[in-house]
């Protein structure tokens, strides 16, 4: 069926919102602008005039197309090659959603996405619909076909698996810009105690490469181990410059909403390092260097603003 201005327009109202919902159910941005390409396919084909809430009727459409994306993207992340984070997505990007209330910002951090990791399906669907978009249980019910007795306890059990035990830190972009500069220059020092001096004792390093450049396949743990691998990290030599392609740039950044360190070379994002703080200090290191997770990072970059690199020329 051929769609109407009125109708394209409707969708495209809907779209930040169907982005966002779908960026926090996938923790892909990419995926989720695919899920919402076939959201739009299937409202050009629907009975529209049977529909009776455009909105909803969507926001269903895209949950279980989601859904069922997470399901079969879960199968195939048994042959990943190392570990496996979210997409990262830079400050101002519409695909973050709204994040006008702190419960909403840490929804879309790098830390809860990947602790949502361990939800099943629906209590990751109940959790984001819930916890950053605010729909009631009978709504939330509706979408995923379940009642709203069992739509609550499955959002109590979502949030106790997401409760990570350790209180996260609010901070602003400028805190955060802070943050990420202190970091970088700890990293660059050459010297362990500086790093050590910002880590919580049970920090966590992990890192997404797919494969592309050697990593650890398993998290470094613990202030001390975490302290001298960033150090070898950071450590520039000739051999790093040829397997990354040149020299990087390094630029502190907001990325999900808080602190993060960008790489990049040629105008291109090569890596971005999250940081999740706590009021003790880095409890845990993001670090995505699958260049297929950079692409829209990549081309948002170039369309805005970011100042002069921390380091140049690394």
């Amino acid at each position: 069926m051929v769609l109407s201005l009125d109708e394209v327009e409707l969708f495209e109202r809907s779209r930040a919102r169907l982005e966002a919902i779908a960026y926090r159910l996938l923790g892909s941005a990419s995926d989720a602008e695919d899920a919402v390409q076939d959201t739009f396919l299937r409202w050009q084909a629907a009975d529209r005039e049977r529909v009776e809430t455009p909105e909803a009727w969507l926001t269903k459409v895209l949950t279980n197309l989601c859904l069922n994306q997470l399901t079969s993207a879960r199968t195939r992340r048994e042959t990943y090659v190392g570990a496996w984070l979210p997409e990262p997505v830079l400050a101002g990007d519409r695909m973050l959603g709204p994040v006008d209330t702190a419960v909403q910002r840490e929804s879309v951090s790098m830390a809860v996405l990947t602790l949502m990791e361990r939800l099943s399906t629906n209590e990751r669907a109940v959790y984001v619909l819930r916890e950053a978009f605010g729909y009631s249980h009978g709504e939330i019910a509706d979408i995923l076909d379940i009642t709203e007795s069992n739509c609550q306890q499955i959002f109590r059990r979502a949030k106790q698996h997401v409760a990570s035990g350790r209180p996260r830190a609010e901070v602003d972009e400028a805190a955060a810009r802070k943050i990420a500069a202190e970091f970088l220059t700890a990293a660059t020092s050459g010297e362990i105690q500086p790093l050590i001096e910002l880590l919580t004792d049970n920090v966590t390093s992990t890192g997404d490469t797919a494969g592309t450049i050697p990593t650890r396949s398993t998290p470094v743990v613990g202030a001390l181990a975490v302290a001298r691998f960033l150090r070898g990290l950071f450590k520039p030599t000739d051999v790093k410059r040829n397997l990354v392609g040149g020299s990087l740039a390094f630029y502190a950044d907001v990325v999900n909403g808080g602190p993060a360190v960008v790489l990049v070379i040629n105008g291109e994002v090569f890596g971005v390092i999250c940081l999740e703080v706590t009021p003790e200090g880095v409890a845990a290191i993001h670090s995505q260097a699958n260049p297929d997770k950079l692409v829209r990072a990549t081309r948002q970059w170039a369309a805005s603003e970011h100042g002069e690199p921390l380091l140049d020329g690394w």
